[in-house]
């Protein structure tokens, strides 16, 4: 069968009406530019050193900004979200006195469920358009996927430089088709935080240090996962019970609390890494780790990064005068 397009605003519906069949829960098309209001933010960022130890955030800058440099030829970024949230997992880990681990990372590795959906649709769009050349990208490459997806309109950046939807919140993952083909291209939408600071308000560490500016060394999600040394013993107090990443801020978000549910099963928590004790995790076993998160992202931590991490959680959990500084009771942030 023929499914050639007749012309880009034909071909541009059916690349989005594809992309929701596939599972994706919404698309947005933007023309590849350079991002040059990125990318003296970045530039800024990197030289104030907020990256910590992530030196790899330096390199390939050029084609961070300039997704033409990473795929010559390319004319469209298509962003692609895929939500992850399960509502009643949301209100266990708020309530909830057990270690935690950041949602996202519950369920199948997304790079491997999300690429799979991606090439599909890398596939039919070269069936629609007769040819094309291109890439595609779930976090795996220096592309900025925040700002491309509020350049293409799946949201817009929050304070705490999450992407929000109005439907979706924030509980979803990005990912990007780099293409030559052109497209109709979306509009961004308005920024609807407003006033509200909960997030910055909730982040025990002060890593939102000004709205819409995180500083990635002092994130709990940074020291649980990126940083191999040991954790600074003035942030260890704060980490409370995360062994894994870090939700506060999007917890706290009133958009979070009215997102849609997620529909990709794979991206849903397994019981057997959701909402266990600390006895549990103090238990945990080289043969255990590597059969617990042999599908995670939770595998980025290392064995010995997340026996570290759970070291510091076991002592706020049996300390109850440690845990979140600046939260004076769960009811702050629930």
């Amino acid at each position: 069968m023929n499914r050639y397009a007749k012309n880009i605003t034909e071909r541009t519906e059916m690349v989005r009406r594809e992309a929701l069949r596939l599972g994706f829960d919404a698309v947005g098309f933007a023309r590849a530019r350079r991002l040059e209001r990125e990318e003296s933010r970045l530039e800024q960022w990197l030289k104030e050193d907020r990256h910590g130890t992530m030196q790899w955030m330096e390199n390939h800058f050029e084609k961070r900004v300039d997704p033409r440099r990473l795929v010559p030829g390319a004319v469209s970024v298509v962003s692609l979200m895929i939500s992850y949230h399960q509502p009643e997992l949301a209100e266990t880990q708020v309530t909830s006195d057990n270690p935690k681990i950041s949602k996202y990372a519950l369920g199948d590795d997304y790079h491997k469920v999300v690429k799979e959906k991606l090439f599909e649709l890398f596939e039919f769009t070269g069936s629609v358009t007769g040819n094309i050349e291109g890439r595609v990208f779930v976090d795996s490459a220096p592309v900025l996927d925040k700002a491309w997806a509020v350049e293409s309109g799946i949201g817009w950046m929050g304070k705490h430089t999450n992407v929000m939807n109005r439907e979706w919140g924030s509980w979803f993952f990005l990912a990007e088709m780099i293409v030559d083909a052109e497209f109709d291209y979306s509009a961004p939408v308005t920024d609807h935080c407003g006033s509200c600071t909960r997030c910055i308000d909730a982040c025990p560490t002060d890593a939102i240090y000004e709205p819409y500016k995180v500083d990635g060394s002092k994130c709990i999600s940074y020291f649980t996962i990126e940083l191999r040394d040991e954790i600074p013993e003035e942030y260890q107090q704060q980490m409370g019970e995360w062994i894994f990443g870090c939700d506060i801020c999007q917890d706290v978000c009133p958009w979070n609390r009215k997102a849609k549910p997620g529909a990709e099963e794979r991206l849903f928590a397994r019981p057997e890494s959701a909402d266990r004790d600390i006895d549990y995790w103090e238990e945990l076993d080289l043969e255990k780790y590597r059969e617990l998160f042999r599908k995670s992202t939770v595998k980025r931590a290392k064995f010995d990064g997340l026996k570290r991490n759970i070291k510091v959680a076991g002592a706020n959990l049996r300390n109850p005068e440690n845990g979140y500084i600046k939260v004076a009771s769960r009811d702050d942030w629930r």
